[in-house]
């Protein structure tokens, strides 16, 4: 390549004799003309996310329990939006340039065959939340057949009784269904269940606001102003909200790649991604915070824990076809974010295994499999933690990849990745290192990943929970850059400056580094 070629002429195919272990059509570059993403596409996938049950469910959640003015956990949550936008961003860029999901990424800093690890870390986190998404659009499936009924049942097993069962299978069983009618079709339901979701929201504050008259604005001022701690503790709770919220995007930051690969241009991208996540973020939270305080003052007498769940909300709303039409609504939303966040991600990476036995689509059979039993398992065992350290968890785990991940690119890469050598088993393959795997990184993930958990369940460091995110992340990017500084390479003068892989061979690069 010269240096007069196009800006957008990248390097972006797998080689003329891609590995079969590490190639197949879904794992394959995407050329441009295949993809199809606009602006509009990402401003629907982050705003899904955020209108899950889940999603408004951790956000009311952290107003009850934040211990601080429900004015700073509002701003708390608004700058974790911007600082997840800046987040994706950087992940997404390279994927647009490249067109490669998270899964082949990954190889350039762990290894084309290392790169498994992360990548089947991340599909089983995403396979915990999948299983966590399916549980709560049940709940508002069963709340649409109890609003129904004449007697709602009462026997439970494992937590649930027989509609609560019922729905999540035929939740499950949806979910099935629309991966097999593929990304195409996902898109159009993206698109309409976003929208469609913001139209019950504002119908549902409409209908609190007509019953409480001029006691709404006093009850979500009782929110605004209550809180429990002060001084530092204030600011480390309110650092602590912004970085929870991180950690319930983190699924998504990690393999952002594998959505920014569909988009048309970055500058499309971009833009999705901010009225997706600052503005719609904001948006929602705005009226999640007026329906869980008017709920609680009007709906619920001001006795007892506030709702956080927006179905049960809508139950006590005292109006059938609301009810019903609202449950439908968020069903399709948190389906709608369980497809793209949860299901496809995971399918990618259990894929990215054993890519010539296993094909996007049979990742998609395991992970709604092993979904399935960790929703199952959701009331009787896994929400006793609670859903802010389940998400904190989670998020902590994947911390030190999302951070390996940038440091690799940005800092070790310069910004250029030779994409042929990501499907080679070549011994002289630039990201071969020691027979596949990149132990270094595999090492900086790991001591990162023993220090961000332990925030969330040392005892001693629990006031570091809200944290995890951030500390794993700069840990992993700090230790992996520091191991791996001798690989960086070496600009070409001669050529202009262009990245190496673009003008410079790959034996005018550094001797690879022995462990």
């Amino acid at each position: 390549m010269t240096a007069t070629a196009p800006v957008d002429d990248f390097d972006t195919h797998a080689g003329s004799d891609p590995h079969p272990g590490l190639y197949n059509d879904d794992l394959a570059p995407l050329p441009r003309e295949k993809r199809r993403w606009g602006a509009f596409e990402f401003f629907n996938v982050w705003t899904n996310d955020v209108q899950s049950l889940a999603g408004y469910t951790l956000a009311a959640s952290l107003f009850i329990t934040a211990g601080i003015s429900g004015w700073w956990v509002f701003a708390a949550i608004i700058l974790a939006g911007v600082f997840v936008n800046f987040l994706v961003n950087l992940t997404g860029k390279p994927s647009v340039k490249y067109g490669i999901p998270y899964a082949v990424m990954a190889r350039s800093s762990m290894g084309v065959r290392g790169a498994q690890f992360p990548a089947l870390i991340r599909g089983i986190v995403a396979i915990f939340w999948y299983g966590a998404q399916t549980y709560f659009a049940s709940t508002a499936v069963a709340l649409a057949i109890n609003a129904v009924i004449v007697t709602p049942p009462e026997a439970t097993f494992m937590g649930m009784t027989w509609v609560d069962w019922v729905s999540y299978v035929f939740v499950a069983g949806l979910q099935v269904v629309l991966f097999l009618k593929g990304i195409a079709w996902i898109e159009k339901f993206l698109n309409f269940a976003g929208p469609a979701v913001y139209i019950v929201m504002i119908a549902l504050l409409i209908a609190i606001w007509v019953q409480a008259g001029d006691r709404l604005i006093p009850a979500v001022g009782s929110i605004f102003t209550s809180a429990s701690v002060e001084g530092w503790a204030a600011v480390g709770a309110f650092f602590g909200v912004i970085g929870t919220m991180i950690a319930y995007f983190s699924a998504v930051i990690i393999n952002f790649g594998d959505f920014a690969r569909f988009s048309r241009t970055e500058k499309s991208m971009r833009r999705g991604n901010f009225y997706g996540l600052p503005v719609s973020l904001t948006f929602f939270t705005f009226l999640s915070l007026f329906t869980t305080a008017g709920a609680y003052i009007v709906l619920q007498g001001g006795e007892g824990e506030p709702l956080t769940n927006p179905a049960e909300i809508v139950g006590l709303v005292g109006n059938v076809a609301l009810t019903i039409v609202a449950a439908v609504t968020f069903v399709i939303a948190t389906i709608g974010i369980n497809l793209v966040a949860n299901f496809i991600p995971p399918a990618y990476d259990l894929s990215n295994l054993a890519p010539q036995r296993i094909s996007f689509q049979t990742g998609g059979y395991l992970t709604a499999a092993l979904g399935f039993v960790v929703g199952a398992l959701w009331v009787a065992t896994i929400s006793q933690i609670g859903l802010p350290a389940f998400v904190d968890t989670l998020g902590a785990i994947l911390a030190p990849l999302y951070g390996v991940l940038v440091a690799d690119y940005y800092v070790v890469r310069r910004r250029s990745v030779k994409v042929d050598d990501l499907f080679t088993m070549r011994a002289d393959g630039r990201y071969f290192y020691q027979r596949g795997w990149n132990i270094r990184a595999l090492v900086a993930v790991g001591v990162a990943a023993i220090f961000s958990i332990a925030a969330v369940w040392v005892p001693v460091l629990v006031g570091l929970r809200g944290f995890a995110w951030v500390i794993g992340a700069l840990l992993g990017a700090i230790l992996y850059t520091l191991v791996m500084w001798s690989y960086r390479p070496r600009a070409d003068v001669a050529t202009g400056g262009l990245p190496p892989s673009e003008s410079t061979p790959a034996d005018a690069l550094p001797e690879k580094a022995s462990v």
